[in-house]
């Protein structure tokens, strides 16, 4: 039984950094290369590119959708967790928008997109996200690693690595303005982990991710 953990250890170690390294890779050709309308990426082609082999790697683990934190355990304390740091990150990008327009000018980034479709679509993105790197990623490296903060960290890297070519190929944002998006990029990552890490349930990550999402918006 004893020779048995450290491999079981080293497959689970070895399998989220080929999946990090898969997601940074082909992810960051696909923005590079490719840009189709945002319904079809977000509903049809990131679910693809990122779930469909993180359901292949969790099957080799014998794992569960219970190992990616999709459960009902701990639902209203993720509610809570969420909220209340969604509510930081919503006023940190209201202060951001101020000073950037100096001035309040949402309406420079919200556009005219309807509010329930584009709620939706940060739904989409935010599960297919979420699951990949809090439920898969970030809950692997802390079970190998038996350090909370130091798994929270590089995963956030990682985060951050792999929401750079949005900022250079689709945004087309300067360098004051990617370096301002990454920063909030990266202290997302550390929070989503925090709060995941305390509920084991990805519905805090997920609500967190929509609501930092559209503080984005008004950043962006």
């Amino acid at each position: 039984m004893s020779t048995k953990e450290p491999i079981s250890r080293v497959k689970i170690f070895k399998n989220a950094v080929i999946y990090s390294v898969y997601l940074l890779i082909v992810w960051g050709f696909y923005r590079n290369l490719i840009k189709l309308p945002d319904e079809i990426e977000e509903y049809i082609v990131k679910p693809i590119i990122w779930l469909v082999p993180l359901i292949y790697f969790v099957k080799q683990e014998k794992g569960s959708l219970a190992s990616l934190g999709i459960t009902l355990k701990n639902l209203f304390p993720a509610i809570y967790f969420s909220l209340g740091l969604g509510l930081l990150f919503l006023g940190e990008a209201v202060l951001v928008n101020y000073a950037k327009y100096k001035g309040f000018n949402f309406s420079a980034n919200i556009g005219t997109s309807p509010l329930l479709p584009s709620l939706v679509l940060s739904f989409a993105t935010a599960i297919s996200e979420e699951v990949a790197f809090r439920g898969y990623i970030f809950s692997r490296v802390w079970k190998i690693l038996k350090n909370e903060y130091i798994a929270n960290l590089s995963t956030s890297v990682v985060w951050v690595l792999i929401h750079i070519p949005i900022a250079v190929f689709i945004w087309k944002l300067d360098l004051s303005a990617s370096i301002g998006y990454l920063l909030l990029t990266f202290l997302f990552g550390l929070g989503s982990a925090f709060v995941f890490a305390r509920t084991g349930n990805i519905l805090s990550s997920i609500l967190l991710h929509v609501l930092w999402e559209w503080p984005i918006i008004l950043f962006r």
